[in-house]
């Protein structure tokens, strides 16, 4: 890998990220860094698919980062992810050793190529009350009442970002200063596993049930045992939002399952979707299908 220090496995969820990194890490001597963003958080294990019993290979435990980092109470913000990424990045390179960066949350790998200086901006909480119960429309007017060089950044797309956005555009109309950009160490070659849309809705199908037959409702149930409130599971998404909304009976175990199998095909769709974006924004992605040979993929990687 002449051209690249580190290599990214992304795709789909279910589409089998894990497995190949940790494959590629046994066989070229490498380390997994998690970009998962549910993944940081302690106690979330069957609802993210930690699938932590992966990382043990021929008898070999391969190292893994960024999981298990905080306690679920918290919220863990991307400035946080960007520290922790490059510091377990420099330990990794310092150990000789190849960084295997895995996962699906298309921020997180954003992270690798573009300069988040700006997440340093802390919260202003006058302003986000004062935004919160503003629709994503009016949010969309107010923004682009700012100068558009403090608004190139933010995704227009989503009614959270849209209020990070106001705040940080806002924050650098009254500030004579600006948080300092620094340049970035990762040169990744990116791996991706392309999976057709039925093979990827029967993962995933096949996957939710083993999670449901292997204690899904209940790991829900024992957060809220241990103090997390209806605000913070809902916040957790997917997994964790339809199972409290069972346990709150607001449907069946059979509708959880549907409701819950629709909202993960939907959200496979928008990890594509942004994979596509990165595309179109000059990353180049190897595709590869989950058929793959892994021997003639190493030895491709070994070419780069």
């Amino acid at each position: 890998m002449k051209n690249y220090n580190c290599l990214v496995v992304l795709g789909p969820t279910a589409s089998g990220k894990t497995s190949l990194a940790c494959q590629l890490a046994l066989k070229l001597n490498g380390e997994i860094i998690s970009v998962d963003s549910r993944q940081v958080y302690k106690f979330l294990d069957i609802g993210t698919g930690k699938d932590l019993n992966e990382y043990n290979l021929e008898g070999q435990k391969i190292k893994y980062h960024l999981i298990d980092l905080i306690d679920p109470t918290k919220q863990f913000y991307l400035h946080q992810f960007i520290s922790e990424l490059q510091t377990s990045f420099e330990s990794i390179i310092q150990s000789k050793k190849l960084p295997i960066i895995c996962g699906g949350t298309g921020l997180y790998l954003d992270a690798l190529r573009k300069d988040f200086s700006l997440t340093q901006i802390k919260e202003d909480p006058d302003l986000r009350a004062s935004l919160e119960n503003l629709s994503k429309e009016d949010l969309e007017k107010k923004i682009k009442n700012y100068p558009p060089h403090l608004i190139t950044h933010v995704d227009l797309n989503s009614k959270k970002r849209l209020i990070r956005g106001i705040e940080i555009a806002e924050y650098l109309s009254n500030s004579a200063e600006t948080p300092a950009h620094k340049e970035l160490p990762y040169k990744p070659f990116y791996i991706g596993i392309n999976v057709e849309r039925e093979t990827s809705k029967q993962l995933i199908s096949q996957r939710l049930t083993l999670r449901l037959e292997n204690g899904l409702i209940e790991e829900v149930q024992g957060l809220l045992n241990m103090g997390l409130t209806e605000d913070r599971l809902n916040l957790l998404g997917l997994e964790y939002k339809f199972v409290l909304a069972y346990l709150k009976n607001e449907f069946s175990k059979e509708e959880l399952f549907i409701r819950l199998e629709t909202a993960i095909f939907q959200f496979a769709k928008r990890q594509m979707t942004w994979f596509r974006r990165m595309e179109k924004e000059g990353v180049e992605i190897y595709w590869i299908n989950r058929d793959y040979d892994l021997d003639a993929l190493s030895n491709h990687i070994a070419q780069e």
